[in-house]
């Protein structure tokens, strides 16, 4: 567990873990210099875009059907097409009550989380958004309650795809409405949390339990990572 030792970042729920010390970091750099003043005037305000990890870096979906289908071969199962609701347990509840037990005990096993692939673009896409001028960026997930494998898991997929000093930009939190941000970049539909009013605009990251949900202005999506990714961000500089 070493790997976790100086960069976790394991937020409550209470609102003075978060804002006023990172109000006061982007004051600290915003005005530190003149010649950072001009480079900030030049490129718009500075961003703070949080990214989820399991459905939008992490094909959690994928790899939960190719773990489910290798340990119960002879159970039903829901082909990616037909998955509906953010809740994979759910739906597999409801074709047999006991499948909801077994579907968790996929994600809730060793490598699970360690051993997903990466979505198509989307490492690539954060290391390109974490150079881009007045931006910072962080990975914000929510590991699940079954924390044996899971936190120190997420932690070695980042370093693994994005390099260790990515470690220092995780979030770890079961509540993302109290993470101060910009953005949030998320395939949860409803993220709801002890703030009934975030300070991030929620862009749905499209999943194949979500892509048949109507998206209602001014709610924004990202199709995909192939998708304009940039232009978003430009726009809350504006």
């Amino acid at each position: 567990m070493l790997l976790l030792s100086g960069t976790t970042r394991l937020l409550g729920r209470g609102k003075t873990l978060i804002r006023d010390p990172f109000k006061r970091i982007c004051v600290n750099m915003s005005s530190s210099s003149s010649s950072s003043f001009s480079s900030s005037s030049r490129s718009g305000k500075r961003l703070r875009v949080l990214v989820d990890m399991d459905g939008v870096l992490a094909d959690f979906e994928g790899g939960f059907l190719k773990k489910y289908r290798a340990k119960y071969p002879d159970e039903p199962y829901i082909p990616l097409d037909d998955r509906r609701g953010f809740w994979v347990s759910t739906q597999y509840g409801q074709l047999r009550s006991d499948l909801c037990e077994k579907s968790n005990s996929i994600w809730e096993s060793k490598d699970f989380f360690k051993d997903l692939e990466p979505l198509p673009g989307g490492v690539e896409a954060i290391k390109k958004m974490a150079e881009m001028d007045n931006t910072d960026v962080f990975i914000c997930t929510s590991p699940i309650k079954h924390y044996k494998h899971c936190p120190y898991e997420k932690y070695a997929w980042v370093e693994k795809h994005l390099g260790h000093d990515f470690l220092e930009q995780v979030i770890l939190t079961r509540d993302k409405t109290v993470i101060s941000g910009d953005i949030l970049i998320d395939d949860r539909p409803d993220i709801l949390g002890a703030e009934s009013n975030p300070t991030w605009e929620h862009i749905l990251f499209t999943a194949c339990h979500n892509k048949h949900l109507p998206v209602n202005p001014p709610q924004r999506c990202l199709l995909s990572w192939s998708d304009d990714w940039r232009a978003i961000l430009d726009s809350k500089r504006q």
